[in-house]
This record gives structure tokens, C-alpha cells and sequence, in this order.
């Protein structure tokens, strides 16, 4: 399975590249609001470690949110830019999956902290989503706390939860899902759950 990945939807950034067995992962933990500007440098260095070829990729991936509107933008732009110039097909990968997908069985809630005491969460059992992407209070979280063992990619003030790898979910989750790959990429969109904080003040 050969394939390029690309996570911009929060403070990291995440490249893989695998080609013929081989598997290359670059990870920026603090890339913050740089993701314009490393993007393709971290591309670039990425699949230069693995001989990466573009056009022999089996598709490229993407994770399309919930998280920074403008990471999420940069990322799902970039990857369809290389889907139309390889012709390849694109697989669309959330923020959630990266998280859930550390665990491969029970009920899990993916967390991302939306700030403000509000978050972005979505529910798994095993692998399947069981509680659709949604914006919930504190209030709302804490309801669910017998239903699900709580997960995300950072501590959380207040909130009890086992901090996991995006980077090995985003492995994971593609070894999964990678059957899905679309050669639709109208169909590749941001997964954005509220809308931005400059379109709600309009």
C-alpha cells in the first residue's frame, strides 16, 4: 500500500509516507499556525526518506477535521492539488479517527477541546462511529462519562482522559478505512462542525 498522509487540523502536523512496505512519519507537535509554511518542506523531506514516488502513490489521505479552520483548509487543499495532478484517489480521515483509532475495541469518546468549556467529541464502538461529530458543553461531556472511556491528543484542564497518538491513529485508521478512498474529491470536504468564530460574528 503506498499513500501520503497529511494531518493540519490542530497544533501538529503529521506527514506519512509509506511505499512498498516502508513507512516514513514526520511529526511537528507544536507546528501551531505554521502549517502554510512547513507543509510542503515536511512533505518533501518525508518522501525523500522513503523514495517516495508521487505517481505510483495507490491514493493520498487527509484528515478533514473538526479542528483548525485554516489548518484543515491548507491540508484538504493540498492533497487535492496532488490528486488531480497524479489523477489518484483521496481518502478522507477525521480528527476523531486519529484519536479513536489507538483502540480497536470498547466504547471510546474522541475529544478535541474546542475551548471555552466546549469541546468536539464523537463516539466509537470498536471502529464505528455510534455518536455522530458534535459541539457539546462541559455539562454535556460529563453526562457521558458512563457511556464511554474518554480519549484525546492532549490533557485537558478539568477533564479526566487518556491522551493517545494521533500520528499511530492516523496509521491505523488508514490501514482501516483505506478501501474507501474516493476518486470523488467534490466529496472531500472540511468536517466543520460550528462555523468559524469570524462567520458567527457576522
Amino acid at each position: 500500500m503506498n499513500y501520503l498522509a497529511v494531518d493540519t487540523s490542530g497544533k501538529n502536523l503529521t506527514i506519512i509516507c509509506s511505499q512498498n512496505g516502508k513507512t516514513e512519519v514526520y511529526f511537528d507537535k507544536e507546528c501551531g499556525v505554521n502549517h502554510s509554511v512547513k507543509i510542503m518542506p515536511a512533505i518533501e523531506e518525508t518522501a525523500k526518506k522513503v523514495g517516495f514516488e508521487f505517481e505510483k502513490a495507490d491514493f493520498f489521505a487527509v484528515v478533514v477535521g473538526a479542528g483548525s479552520f485554516t489548518g484543515i483548509r491548507i491540508g484538504v487543499a493540498t492533497i487535492k492539488a496532488l490528486c488531480l495532478a497524479y489523477k489518484k484517489p483521496c481518502l478522507s480521515v477525521t480528527s476523531f479517527d486519529t484519536i479513536a483509532y489507538n483502540k480497536s475495541s470498547g466504547k471510546n469518546l474522541a475529544i478535541i477541546n474546542a475551548k471555552h468549556g466546549s469541546y468536539y467529541v464523537a463516539g466509537y464502538n470498536g471502529n464505528k462511529v455510534d455518536l455522530s461529530p458534535r459541539f457539546i458543553s462541559e455539562e454535556e461531556l460529563n453526562e457521558l462519562k458512563e457511556d464511554y472511556v474518554f480519549l484525546s491528543y492532549e490533557s485537558i484542564d478539568g477533564i479526566q482522559t487518556e491522551v493517545v497518538s494521533v500520528k499511530d491513529g492516523l496509521l491505523n485508521a488508514i490501514k482501516e478505512k483505506h478501501g474507501q478512498a474516493s476518486t470523488d474529491l467534490e466529496a472531500i470536504v472540511p468536517l466543520y462542525i460550528r462555523k468559524s468564530q469570524a462567520e458567527e460574528g457576522r
